[in-house]
């Protein structure tokens, strides 16, 4: 894996490499980058299956970090390209051209997290929140206390059992 990563660093800035596992390493790339590097792997190192693309919202550092991870299925190893994006524009270029899931994997992260992906099919029609009309939720500053009060009506609290009493009451109901 070193050796992949080796070339990847002559070819484009990485920022940082984490050799998580013998067949498992991310590297970080800037944004300008990012797309760049993911369609090089595909082409030229034999990353020919997208397996994700997911988003970590990091509140307090003001950035979202995208993850691509890539499988090379004859050396059966995967690679992560890891990118951070501002919070406050979060807007990555679109992948959309080199696997068909990654337009999928787009428009979840524009709904649930609210990055957007210029020109990427369909990026705002209603994928998985049909008909939701409030922030992105999975963002972390996301208060889905103040959103489930101010959007449900107020019912009253669950009660829970102990399994162990609540059998012992079904068994044997008179002590």
């Amino acid at each position: 894996m070193k050796e992949i990563v080796n070339r990847i660093k002559e070819k484009f800035p990485v920022i940082s490499e984490t050799y998580q596992r013998e067949d498992l390493t991310f590297i970080t790339t800037d944004k300008i980058h990012a797309v760049e590097t993911v369609t090089h792997l595909r082409d030229y190192e034999g990353f020919k299956h997208l397996v994700l693309l997911t988003a970590v919202d990091w509140l307090e550092d003001g950035v979202f970090q995208l993850t691509y991870l890539l499988n090379n299925p004859k050396e059966k190893i995967d690679l992560g390209v890891r990118v951070q994006i501002p919070r406050d524009n979060p807007e990555m270029t679109s992948a959309h051209h080199l696997w068909a899931a990654m337009a999928t994997y787009q428009r979840e992260l524009y709904e649930m997290f609210g990055i957007s992906f210029p020109g990427s099919p369909r990026m705002k029609e209603p994928f998985i929140l049909d008909g939701w009309d409030g922030p992105p939720p999975y963002r972390r500053d996301f208060d889905t206390l103040k959103y489930a009060e101010d959007t449900f009506f107020p019912r009253s609290g669950r009660s829970t059992n102990d399994p162990a009493e609540h059998m012992k009451k079904k068994m044997y109901p008179e002590g």
